[in-house]
């Protein structure tokens, strides 16, 4: 996410928004072996990247709404007791979920029972022995492992301000898709959501529709339902963030209007300990296989399935620009280590470095540093946080490893090595990411950004 400190006259906001909408065009080096093109080559303390000379301006689009400051922080809601919404038992085991399912060219169905053991018609009546529990195979969120471990007790990969993806915009926090990232193994999603001018229906948008409008929420939600829908062995997270403090009932017909209720999971109690949590393999068989946070203004009385983010689970600083990423409570405030050890917690690494245009000073993604922020190892990796985290929280990892341009790093996909060391199980390193459009180790700036900055400052003096 962006935020702005407004120190200069309001009548040069249009000018700063061009300068916002300059183009950050992703530049590859070899992931294995050293490049022989002619362009210029940058190098740093950190990281060797080839920097394209193009010129590129990308225009935004919107309705001017004001300023786009933004406060960081919203009213935190305090529970006095559990709330309990139902007492209805889980699957205890997976049980047959390996044998009862029915393969198809395009998608998989889970069927039969969600009991953990063979009925008595299944069983022979030769032999009183009992017959062996079968063993699951099939993966949860990736690994056979996860199946049987708690939602609580996985660490997943997320996208930073998922539906923002924009070919050359400064404002941009994704390279790929939606549906590529869930394809290449994201399973926590999160994006902010804003009110467009003259607009009845909600959109994602990146502080203000003005910067960036990523399209009314029903577009990228429909196509997160149809993802979920063809990979029943799956369960995704989906973070909301309410940009402008509206209630849910503002947001929840879209919510239902894309399809996604029929899959959202609802808590037995509310607010949820880490022991509260069902299995993954619990929340497959009985088909809750998306859970859905809203930031702030959830109303977990009305709207039980749109979970208070911060009531379950807490972040380290928000908007880092500090390499080191101290591991501490950032939202919500003044949480006692007590009672934070007890919840899931969100490990902002979306590294942000200040720009200053205009006489205002802005953050944007620090894309020049992505194959160093994003590494398994090394100062200021992921990696490298992941480990503080864990040893800072007596042994707990990250549920959520927060990213921007998760296909970046010390190669494509790097962020998945650190997932698999945190959750203790052996990786596999796949094809990543989103087909060829992943295949690189560094982003960088082109020169053409600071030429195109010059002219638009200029433009911005006489506007």
């Amino acid at each position: 996410m962006m935020k702005m400190k407004m120190v200069a006259p309001f009548q040069r906001f249009g000018a700063l928004l061009w300068a916002l909408s300059l183009t950050i065009s992703p530049v590859y080096s070899a992931d294995d072996s050293s490049s022989s093109s002619t362009t210029t080559t940058t190098t740093s303390s950190s990281n060797t990247a080839t920097v394209s000379a193009e010129e590129k301006i990308t225009y935004l689009t919107g309705t001017k709404t004001g300023s786009i400051s933004r406060s960081v922080t919203g009213t935190y809601q305090t529970y006095s007791s559990k709330i309990t919404y139902g007492t209805s038992s889980l699957p205890t085991s997976l049980g047959y979920l390996t044998a009862n399912y029915t393969d198809t060219n395009t998608v998989t169905y889970l069927t039969g029972s969600i009991t953990s053991s063979p009925t008595a018609s299944e069983t022979s009546t030769s032999t009183t022995a009992s017959p062996p529990t079968p063993t699951n195979t099939r993966p949860c969120n990736n690994y056979p492992e996860f199946c049987n471990r708690k939602y609580s007790n996985i660490t997943e990969v997320g996208c930073h301000n998922s539906p923002f993806v924009r070919a050359g915009s400064a404002a941009a926090n994704q390279a790929l898709n939606v549906t590529d990232q869930l394809n290449d193994g994201i399973r926590f999603l999160q994006g902010q959501i804003q009110w467009p001018a003259n607009s009845s229906i909600p959109h994602f948008c990146h502080t203000s529709c003005d910067l960036f409008d990523a399209g009314p929420i029903t577009d990228w939600l429909g196509k997160v339902k149809d993802w979920v829908a063809a990979n029943p062995y799956d369960v995704v997270t989906i973070l909301l963030g309410n940009g402008n403090y509206s209630t849910p009932d503002f947001y929840a017909p879209y919510i239902e209007q894309s399809g996604l209720l029929q899959y959202v999971y609802t808590p037995q109690v509310f607010p949820p300990t880490l022991e509260d949590w069902p299995t993954l393999g619990q929340m497959i068989l009985t088909g809750q296989r998306v859970v859905m946070f809203l930031d702030y203004k959830a109303n977990a009385t009305a709207y039980p399935w749109l979970l208070d983010e911060f009531a379950a689970m807490w972040e380290t600083p928000f908007d880092p620009v500090d390499v080191t990423f101290p591991c501490v409570v950032d939202r919500p405030p003044d949480l006692s280590k007590e009672d934070a050890s007890k919840r899931l917690y969100l490990m902002n690494h979306n590294l942000n470095v200040e720009v200053s245009l205009l006489g205002q000073a802005i953050l944007v993604p620090a894309v020049s540093q992505l194959n160093v922020t994003n590494d398994s190892k090394g100062n200021g990796s992921l990696g490298m946080a992941a480990d503080n985290c864990r040893q800072a929280w007596g042994g707990q990892p990250p549920k959520v490893l927060n990213v921007d341009y998760y296909n970046y790093g010390g190669y494509p996909g790097s962020v998945f090595e650190v997932a698999a060391k945190m959750n203790n199980v052996t990786f596999r390193k796949r094809k990543c990411c989103g087909g060829t459009s992943g295949v690189g180790r560094g982003l960088v700036m082109e020169k053409g950004m600071m030429l195109g900055i010059a002219v638009i400052v200029i433009m911005g003096l006489v506007w």
